[in-house]
């Protein structure tokens, strides 16, 4: 697990992409219901650094396992569509302090339902080998029907003609999430998952317990 020679340009950024994504696979051969679930966040501080936060759940009960930090200053300037080259860093260190190697990464962010197809779930499925799906909390790219009121509703998020996510309702009448594949799981997996880490919320408590350690790491 390594990200090489790290781009430091907007044309270096995207040729990495571009050959990377080549990479991504989405031949889904894991458990329905894997025994752990890692869930990934960044928070920023005012002077353009971040501690990046990765939590391990028990998929069944949702307990938290482990979970490990990593702070650090940023690498790549902010460019949409290339957050992945900010964030990558200090999440894949994050990632090498893990006992335990994840079943399957969760981001707060997205995999396939982005411009070029390569997300930040896409990119960090890429580079570790690990199953991968991203749960946005907004809509970064495409349209979609809304989603009937009730939980577990979904509608394709299609973009340029291509079904690249979902538009997912996780509790009863509230805004939906936008799931998309990153890699070696497919979309259908990806919206069940998401469903089983939603018990009560809208965001999957992997996005919560990270986002929440984060921040915590900032203090």
């Amino acid at each position: 697990m390594h990200t090489g020679d790290w781009p430091s340009t907007v044309e270096e950024a995207l040729a990495v992409q571009e050959r990377l994504r080549e990479r991504v696979d989405l031949t889904d051969d894991g458990p329905e219901l894997p025994p752990t679930v890692t869930g990934l966040d960044v928070a920023y501080d005012e002077r353009d650094g971040f501690a990046a936060a990765v939590v391990t759940l028990e998929t069944a009960g949702l307990t938290v396992v482990e979970a490990r930090t990593h702070r650090a200053e940023a690498v790549f300037p902010y460019e949409p569509g290339l957050f992945a080259f900010r964030e990558l860093p200090p999440l894949l260190a994050a990632l090498e302090r893990l006992d335990r190697e994840p079943d399957v990464l969760v981001c707060d962010g997205h995999g396939l339902a982005h411009p070029r197809r390569f997300g930040l779930a896409c990119h960090l499925g890429v580079l570790t080998g690990w199953p991968a799906f991203g749960v946005g909390k907004t809509r970064f790219v495409g349209t979609h029907a809304d989603p009937a009121p009730a939980r577990g509703s979904a509608e394709p998020l299609v973009d340029a003609g291509e079904v690249v996510g979902a538009a997912l309702r996780t509790q009863d009448g509230v805004k939906p999430v936008y799931v998309s594949a990153g890699h070696r799981i497919d979309l259908a997996h990806a919206c069940r998952l998401t469903l089983a880490l939603t018990p009560r919320y809208r965001l999957p408590e992997t996005t919560r317990q990270a986002d929440r350690l984060s921040r915590a790491a900032l203090r």
